[in-house]
């Protein structure tokens, strides 16, 4: 998998405070000459990724979670649900869960940690202003809403294996 290019350009439906707020940010942020160029110049970015991976590897490790390395992502296992959100959390290289290990989530999570390289620090505000519901997130959607346990519909996560 080489660099993560979007293939979707879908808007949320009724978005949440904390996603207008993000929203407003990115909007803000859009408008100042140059600084979306500076934050997705790759090196930047790269650095953010880096910033992101060693923080949520730090949290894996604090919260003694079982250590793995699969499709390409530092895996943190048998962790308290609420140290992450849904079924696990992507947090640069690092995927933090409980149970959630099906090689077509981790595929979906290594889409996640390809996103994380391309955006570094600036893809949290990114994807909380993509809307929390999956069906409507283009991160979550570009990730594929099935391989990542969501239903067709994208509501909820299905049930784990």
């Amino acid at each position: 998998m080489r660099g993560y290019r979007p293939r979707s350009q879908v808007k949320p439906e009724r978005p949440t405070a904390p996603e207008r707020a993000a929203a407003s940010l990115v909007r803000g942020a859009v408008r100042v000459p140059g600084l979306r160029r500076f934050l997705l110049v790759p090196v930047i970015a790269r650095i953010g990724y880096w910033i992101a991976t060693g923080l949520a590897a730090a949290w894996g490790w604090l919260l003694f979670g079982r250590h793995s390395v699969q499709e390409g992502l530092h895996v943190f296992a048998e962790l308290p649900r609420w140290s992450f959100g849904r079924g696990g959390t992507t947090i640069g290289a690092v995927y933090l869960t409980d149970d959630a290990l099906l090689p077509s989530i981790l595929e979906h999570e290594a889409v996640h940690r390809e996103q994380w390289k391309h955006y570094g620090l600036a893809f949290p505000v990114l994807y909380l202003a993509a809307g929390k519901a999956p069906g409507t997130n283009r991160f979550e959607v570009d990730a594929g809403l099935e391989k990542g346990g969501y239903p067709r519909g994208g509501s909820r996560p299905a049930a784990r294996s």
